[in-house]
């Protein structure tokens, strides 16, 4: 889990949240203190500290699951304050049913809301000042981009698209596009002349984006990595500032050189054992759903309460996922398509379904029986991986490991309907396949958890 937000979220975005966690733990901490007196509390410390950490744990994860740490966009001021209040009053309802499970962990009602005011009000101090950080730019890393052209582009775009990415491009190398290259943005014809900002420090890093590298200065790129400035290609720079990796621009080299893409013994002992962990565990909790669903599918319309179908597993080899039935029993009486945001194809309770997720419910027998993991890529039908294996570069690298009920791609992308969809869905794949950890597993299952409360990207 550090490594992935490490490397997926700007170092300044972990204090960020650490600091508000930090903040909010001591201001509940001082409450305590000056209501009970510092003997008394020295003398509980530990009960105090412990329910001081549940306070915080509870609003971090509200803040969590109400967006407040996407600061890609930066938000009206008024509006944010109003989604505090909200997260900070659903913390409230968690927080007392958590007191009513577990009594000996309550906080007398007139310290309670005494640290929520109080650490509310700094939670809002402190988002204040962090939003006036982004709109000035202030503690980025300053950037050179090589290269006015396509590639160029995407990097621009992924830095604006992302306010909070950490980096500021300072110049362009390459010929004048106005396209590419913000207005005011200084733009040098050769890399040689990056030397004084480079020797000044106002550099730190210089991403080679061009749309073709033959003819690179490579002397001169040598001589800034040894006065201590990072030479990125942009492949693995778009990859730690996007969380996915740019398809298009890499090639069997890059794949062969390139670090990742290896899962340990260790790594797979330790994930097979999650998985059957979470599918037993969640199979259980579900079996009233499983009762109801079939029950009202069975009402609804004609047909088998499950729906099995074969799907391309790890390594190739073919497999019979198993879901709730969401359709038509004569759905596909015309051969396979590809699904549509308004497909009529779907019964009422299978609506529901896809978007609470509960047709997927049925895969968690797929993951017991080793078929598949609790987190990977999806696994997607024999005729349509044939037909994208010979439209898509590197498409079958997906095919390395166990396909899974969620996926990196999945909490990232909106689901995907067409060719193009498929595209930037590989490219989420290839990151997770690349990176693949318990923790990245972790914190896909988190996301996951985000994307059903707010039924995001179902079809």
């Amino acid at each position: 889990m550090p490594y992935i937000l490490k490397k997926y979220y700007p170092l300044r975005n972990i204090i960020f949240i650490l600091g508000e966690g930090l903040l909010i733990f001591v201001i509940i901490n001082a409450v305590f203190i000056s209501w009970s007196g510092y003997e008394s509390y020295h003398a509980l410390a530990f009960m105090y500290v412990l329910k001081a950490i549940i306070v915080t744990l509870a609003f971090q994860l509200c803040f969590y699951y109400f967006d407040l740490y996407d600061h890609s966009i930066i938000p009206k001021f008024s509006e944010h304050l109003l989604q505090v209040l909200q997260a900070l009053g659903f913390g409230c309802i968690i927080l007392a049913l958590t007191y009513f499970l577990f009594p000996f962990l309550a906080i007398p009602t007139w310290i309670f809301w005494s640290g929520i005011v109080m650490a509310g009000t700094g939670v809002v101090s402190w988002r204040y000042f962090y939003f006036k950080s982004l709109e000035r730019h202030m503690f980025t890393h300053p950037i050179a981009v090589i290269g006015t052209g396509r590639v160029a582009g995407e990097i621009v775009s992924a830095i604006e698209d992302r306010k909070d990415s950490g980096f500021t491009i300072v110049c362009f190398v390459g010929e004048e596009n106005p396209e590419v290259v913000p207005v005011g943005t200084r733009v040098y014809a050769e890399v040689e002349e990056l030397y004084d900002l480079c020797a000044l420090r106002r550099i730190e890093k210089i991403v080679i984006a061009v749309d073709e590298k033959r003819g690179m200065p490579m002397h001169t790129l040598i001589r800034y990595k040894f006065m201590g400035i990072q030479v990125i290609d942009v492949v693995g720079f778009y990859e730690d500032l996007t969380g996915k990796v740019m398809v298009e621009r890499v090639n069997p080299s890059w794949l062969l050189f390139s670090d990742g893409f290896y899962v340990s013994i260790t790594k797979r002992g330790i994930k097979r054992i999650m998985d059957i962990s979470v599918a037993s565990v969640m199979l259980l909790i579900s079996l009233p759903i499983f009762v109801v669903s079939a029950i009202v599918i069975k009402l609804e319309s004609p047909g088998e309460v499950f729906y099995r179908q074969e799907r391309v597993g790890k390594n190739g080899k073919i497999f019979r996922i198993v879901k709730f039935r969401s359709m038509s029993a004569d759905a596909e009486k015309d051969g396979p398509v590809w699904a549509s945001t308004t497909d009529d194809r779907v019964t009422r309770y299978g609506r529901f379904m896809r978007k609470t997720r509960i047709d997927e419910l049925p895969q968690l027998f797929n993951v017991l029986k080793g078929e598949m993991s609790f987190v990977g890529p999806r696994p997607e039908r024999p005729v349509f991986v044939e037909e994208l294996a010979k439209n898509i570069p590197f498409y079958t690298i997906r095919q390395m490991v166990k396909p899974g009920i969620t996926g990196w791609a999945q909490v990232s992308y909106p689901y995907g309907a067409s060719m193009e969809d498929a595209l930037r869905k590989l490219e989420y794949d290839l990151y997770y396949i690349k990176n693949l950890s318990i923790g990245m597993d972790l914190a896909t299952i988190f996301q996951t958890i985000k994307v059903v409360l707010f039924q995001k990207g179902a079809r």
